[in-house]
């Protein structure tokens, strides 16, 4: 700083105030030292700022996603950037895979580079470990699922109701040879999709018992797998229940390879791009990622400016969008 200092021919207060934004600086001056700090390389270390900065604030927080490859989980990851942009505060993210043990290392990571606050998608049984950050008001914010052990805001999907909306629809479309591909089971999201498509099937009369449920399918292949397996047994299912948008792929990879895409039902957990493009389009209970990840932001800068209300759960409702696969009706 010194440096563009003297190359800008002011004072280091004065790189400071351009440095930072801030007002009190004519315009000639403040491109003299914009220039001098171009000449020069320099940026504004905000490690050290935080050290003289009020509440000894980074201007970053960590965001913790299942895998930031995922379509639902990059829209979280773009609306949270989106939002915090305008308080300068960068997002830091990182991919869970849906690992305990990283979840505890990433959690450590994050608060030793002194985030101002953390988003983050649970997969450890329990989060009581944040406990003595967040009793010093470290700002978090939970998402997808749900915190054990530990009060903190969360915004949520209404999963067990979205899945339930998507038996229904089925059976209206007289459907009774209904199966079920889900994630795995240690994942909360899955277990409440499970639980709200079962017990839909159950009110409508179905016996529950008999209906086909392939768990454990946490990837493209292994749902491909399930489906082949299910629509090549001797009374195969008329419609599918694919319970996220990975696991609905390898659905309709299946339905492809068998020539069955026009004649069995599928509806899947989680809408994806060009869903309206395939033949046919892919009827989807759709999340709502980027009202998740400004709902999370919104929370996360209350925390952070003070805001000392009880923790809550938000939920962001589902969508049902009819595009024609889960219309399909049973075939004679």
């Amino acid at each position: 700083m010194r440096h563009v200092a003297a190359l800008a021919g002011v004072g280091i207060k004065t790189v400071s105030r351009v440095m930072n934004d801030e007002p009190g600086v004519s315009e000639a001056t403040r491109r003299r030292v914009l220039d001098a700090s171009q000449q020069l390389n320099y940026q504004l270390d905000m490690a050290a700022g935080s050290l003289r900065r009020t509440g000894r604030q980074t201007l970053s927080i960590g965001l913790l996603l299942p895998s930031v490859a995922n379509p639902f989980s990059s829209e979280i990851h773009r609306a949270l950037e989106d939002a915090l942009a305008a308080r300068g505060i960068a997002v830091f993210a990182a991919s869970l895979d849906d690992d305990p043990e990283r979840e505890k290392a990433l959690v450590a990571a994050f608060l030793g580079r002194r985030v101002d606050g953390l988003v983050l998608t649970p997969i450890a049984r329990s989060q009581s470990y944040v406990i003595p950050e967040h009793s010093r008001d470290l700002p978090m914010v939970f998402i997808d699922r749900e915190p054990v052990g530990i009060d903190a805001d969360a915004v949520v999907t209404d999963n067990a109701v979205g899945a339930a909306r998507a038996a229904a629809h089925f059976l209206a479309h007289g459907h009774t040879k209904i199966a079920f591909l889900g994630d795995r089971t240690d994942i909360q999201t899955a277990r409440e999709r499970r639980r709200g498509f079962i017990e839909e099937l159950g009110r409508a009369g179905l016996a529950t018992s008999t209906v086909p449920v392939r768990d454990g399918l946490h990837d493209e292949e292994s749902a491909r797998l399930a489906a082949l397996e299910l629509l090549t047994a001797e009374d195969p299912p008329t419609a599918i229940f694919s319970s996220q948008n990975l696991v609905t792929f390898g659905a309709m990879r299946a339905l492809k390879e068998l020539a069955l895409s026009k004649r069995v039902a599928l509806i899947g957990f989680d809408d994806f791009t060009l869903a309206d493009m395939m033949e046919p389009a892919v009827t989807v209970i759709a999340q709502h990622p980027e009202r998740i990840g400004r709902l999370a932001a919104e929370r996360l800068l209350a925390r952070i400016d003070g805001d000392k209300q009880p923790a809550r759960t938000y939920v962001v409702p589902s969508e049902l969008i009819q595009r024609g696969s889960g219309e399909i009706r049973p075939q004679s």
